[in-house]
């Protein structure tokens, strides 16, 4: 993953890079709506939504825009902050981190529709146009090894209570330090599914060892997942479903600084397509290709809308 080094000061941000691809119309883009236009296109700087932020950057530039590219900010305010203020035209954003961590609601809405219609009426006011959501759903999810699931058959997260219950000391389980605190994370999980975890039982970890301590040892039976990681699948883990809805929908949308929007309303045309055919799914197997085979996230986005038609090589 290369890191593009921008900055943040009080105003926004101060470097980036120029796309330079050599990319044509393909299915979007035709008659290159942005022709003349100056976009700066931003991401937070994890490897997902570094991907995402390649794909609009690609399908701007396929359609005529010069492209700043401003992908791999620290964090999810700095990347908020640069849309908000102007810094950035457009990124992708989850809507539950818009609702709970922007917006300052503490409870999520269950229906995902609902959610993303609640946060684009909301964010208006502070300059913020959401396009219409994909049904990639970054969220958290508990996962087990298919090795250790053979014996256990668990599906659903009602099934790991049911396995508390009648066997406390099976249910090992490995998470991150936030987590284990967060009222979205472990105790509210717990006190969702009616279920009481030892605290003996409980390991914390950093992210990527909790996926290897689930596939590859017995020290945990069950580990916190992100739902479209790509480990998911190269480390054949099972991820046992939020039957009770417990945790919030992460389902990523364009965000659009409203100003810019106002003047290229284009922007529409070009991106929904591309939320269309993003499921978390295709974010596993995008995310694989970064986070499991090394792959460089600009290659991963390019490829991908290659492949998908969206736009060609010049």
């Amino acid at each position: 993953m290369v890191l593009l080094g921008a900055t943040l000061d009080g105003c926004g941000l101060k470097s980036g890079s120029p796309m330079v691809d050599n990319v044509v119309p393909g299915s979007v883009g035709r008659g290159k709506p942005l022709d003349g236009a100056s976009l700066t296109v931003t991401s937070k700087n994890f490897s997902e939504n570094i991907v995402l932020g390649q794909m609009i950057g690609l399908v701007f530039k396929a359609a005529g825009a010069e492209v700043l590219d401003r992908t791999n900010l620290p964090g999810s305010i700095s990347a908020r902050e640069a849309i908000v203020k102007g810094g950035a035209a457009a990124m992708y954003e989850y809507t539950g981190t818009a609702w709970i961590t922007y917006l300052g609601h503490a409870k999520p809405i269950a229906s995902p529709l609902k959610q993303w219609e609640a946060v684009r009426d909301e964010d208006r006011k502070n300059g913020v146009t959401w396009l219409p959501q994909s049904t990639l759903n970054n969220t958290y999810a508990l996962a087990i090894s298919k090795k250790n699931n053979a014996e256990h058959h668990l599906k659903t997260l009602s099934d790991v209570a049911a396995l508390s219950k009648m066997d406390p000391a099976a249910v090992t389980i490995c998470v991150e330090n936030e987590f284990a605190s967060r009222d979205d994370g472990l105790p509210g999980m717990e006190k969702a599914y009616g279920m009481s975890i030892p605290a003996s039982n409980i390991r914390k970890m950093d992210a990527g060892i909790i996926y290897t301590q689930v596939s590859k040892s017995n020290s945990c039976l069950l580990g916190e997942v992100y739902t479209t990681d790509g480990r998911i699948k190269a480390m054949d883990l099972d991820v046992l479903v939020d039957d009770r809805h417990f945790f919030p929908n992460y389902n990523a949308a364009p965000v659009i600084h409203t100003a810019t929007f106002d003047k290229y309303p284009e922007i529409a045309e070009l991106l929904d397509p591309l939320s269309k055919r993003l499921t978390t799914e295709v974010a596993q197997q995008l995310n694989a290709k970064v986070d499991v085979d090394g792959e460089d996230p600009h290659k991963v986005a390019k490829d991908w809308l290659i492949a998908e038609g969206f736009i060609k090589k010049g």
